[in-house]
């Protein structure tokens, strides 16, 4: 008969698109003998609130059905990795099918104190716990205090802590953010935004305000500014929340068509983005040139982004000049006009 091939078998509490320990998971993975094993029809937490025999039966079978399928595949389980106490009734079951195979139990939390569990199932879950550190080869843990407290039981645990390869990391010293304030549909010109988006890898957009994807339905430009991952769709805020946000960015935006409906009026968002020190891109717009003093019109996709670059940093320099003109526009003197009128009428 032919020797069966070892093989160790991760475990997972659940899926491995949805498991928060998944970058550890997959370079592991990579190992030939390495294999996951996706959680039981029924849950490991279901099988910990059953009572201790039937979740025990159950996890039998699960064993027993999972090591006859490796036999007839040719293999056999040498180590089985464990990431939470609840999988021990399996992982239990499992060696004592296969008594020369050896548990790894990783702990990344102190399980037993769950939020969400009752003080029965905390009392299990303490249980579960020794059970799975007393069975365990290896322990391994994911912070110094937890390793510390396997040592207070006088066991062994070795230090693994967290990887976050899969999370994006875009260079910090090399990126813009800017802001759009306002409606975002027909009057948008994803086109242009898409264009800039290309051009400017590193360029964070917080797109504030509600979308409308019945204004722009059919637009691939559209489509593309919705999936990529650097504009950033935060829905209607307050005016609050707004000017929080607008902190965080280097520069405002005004992202509108050059077309008549838009050509000659005066976006409010200018004003507001001033207000904070920060200056607005827009496309060459007639009716910003009021404001001439805190925009930037850029007459394509590429001057676009080139005034986007020209304000990267200005989140810890903000243009104060430019804050201090605006805090000016009150509404007081912007009425001068209708106030003298009013006096003139005998009115005011």
């Amino acid at each position: 008969m032919p020797e069966l091939r070892p093989l160790c078998l991760l475990l997972l509490p659940r899926p491995l698109e949805g498991f928060i320990l998944r970058d550890q998971a997959e370079d592991l993975l990579r190992a030939e003998g390495v294999v996951a094993v996706d959680p039981p029809r029924v849950p490991y937490g279901a099988l910990a609130r059953l009572p201790g025999r039937v979740g025990d039966v159950l996890a039998q079978g699960v064993a027993r059905r999972l090591v006859k399928a490796l036999r007839r595949n040719g293999d056999r389980p040498k180590a089985i990795v464990i990431f939470h106490p609840v999988q021990v009734l399996l992982a239990r079951a499992i060696l004592e099918r296969v008594p020369d195979c050896e548990l790894w139990y990783g702990r990344w939390d102190r399980y037993e104190h769950a939020y969400d569990a009752g003080p029965h199932l905390r009392e299990r879950l303490a249980e579960m716990h020794e059970a799975a550190a007393q069975l365990s080869s290896l322990t391994f843990v994911a912070s110094d205090e937890l390793a510390r407290l396997e040592h207070e039981a006088d066991r062994d645990a070795v230090l693994v802590p967290l990887s976050a390869d899969g999370f994006p990391a875009p260079d910090p010293t090399d990126t813009v953010i800017a802001v759009s304030l306002g409606h975002l549909g027909w009057r948008t010109d994803w086109a242009l935004l898409r264009a800039v988006g290309e051009r400017l890898p590193n360029l964070t957009l917080l797109l504030i305000g509600a979308w409308h994807d019945d204004e722009s339905k059919g637009d691939d430009d559209y489509a593309w500014c919705r999936a990529h991952p650097g504009f950033v769709w935060l829905g209607p805020r307050s005016d609050a929340e707004a000017a929080r946000l607008i902190l965080c960015a280097d520069v405002g935006i005004v992202p509108f068509k050059v077309e008549p409906f838009n050509d000659a009026g005066l976006p409010y968002r200018i004003l507001k983005y001033a207000r904070l020190g920060r200056r607005t891109v827009t496309p060459e717009l007639a009716g910003v040139r009021t404001w001439a003093d805190a925009v930037t019109t850029a007459p394509d996709a590429e001057a676009f982004a080139a005034a986007l670059v020209e304000q990267a940093g200005t989140r810890l320099r903000p243009h104060l000049e430019l804050r201090a003109w605006a805090l000016d526009q009150t509404a007081d003197r912007q009425n001068a006009p209708l106030w003298r009128r009013l006096r003139e009428l005998g009115i005011a």
